[in-house]
């Protein structure tokens, strides 16, 4: 799938993911926002777009990126970066030995490293939902200077907000001329109920096909 901020880095919108990374960067001034989760409150795959080219330009400035597919039940973060998802998040989740390592994935993009959602399993939010999780963010956190994870639509799932409330904080796409003001609000209040940080609404034109910051 197409990266803007790879195949066309002059380009209006790849600056505007240079704007948005720069905006991350001062909502964690007071609180350091290290893992970040990524979603939308209804379906749309913008949200993985919006995800890969920010955790480009974030590994562009030397920072160690970790990508993380957390959306177990329609995993697209492999498609923009070409890679295999043979075993990744899901898989880990379930292993029984705590000790197995983690198969994070080259991206080609300097310091940026994707962990994929890995192989199909039956029970998402018990995987997302357990400590195997919260050891895992706590892992990953060690291991990079910033995680994104790609997550399920807000109002789709209970994931999300499971794993937005042991995260620093969320970004939330919302799409103009799609997403409806009712669902965006749901979404937020969802994550108010999860005591998840809000850091960033992220707005994308839809018809123009522009990341607006």
């Amino acid at each position: 799938m197409n990266l803007i901020t790879l195949n066309e880095p002059q380009s209006a919108d790849a600056e505007a993911y240079r704007s948005l990374r720069t905006n991350l960067y001062f909502a964690g001034l007071d609180t350091p926002a290290k893992s970040v989760v990524i979603t939308s409150a209804v379906a749309d795959e913008e949200r993985t777009a919006v995800l890969a080219n920010l955790a480009v330009v974030t590994a562009q400035t030397g920072k160690k990126v970790i990508a993380v597919d957390a959306d177990l039940r329609h995993p697209a973060l492999h498609e923009y970066f070409d890679v295999e998802n043979e075993r990744g998040l899901g898989d880990i989740l379930s292993d029984e030995d705590p000790g197995s390592p983690i198969p994070l994935l080259s991206t080609g993009v300097r310091n940026l490293s994707v962990l994929t959602s890995g192989s199909a399993h039956s029970a998402p939010l018990d995987l997302l939902s357990s400590n195997r999780m919260v050891e895992l963010i706590t892992q990953l956190n060690g291991m990079a200077d910033a995680v994104f994870y790609s997550a399920a639509p807000m109002l789709d799932v209970s994931d999300t907000a499971i794993l937005a409330s042991r995260t620093d904080g969320v970004l939330l796409v919302v799409y103009i001329g799609r997403t409806r003001r009712a669902h965006a609000q749901q979404a937020k209040e969802m994550l108010a109920r999860a005591h998840a940080r809000l850091i960033g609404v992220v707005t994308l034109d839809t018809a123009k096909k522009h990341l607006l910051v």
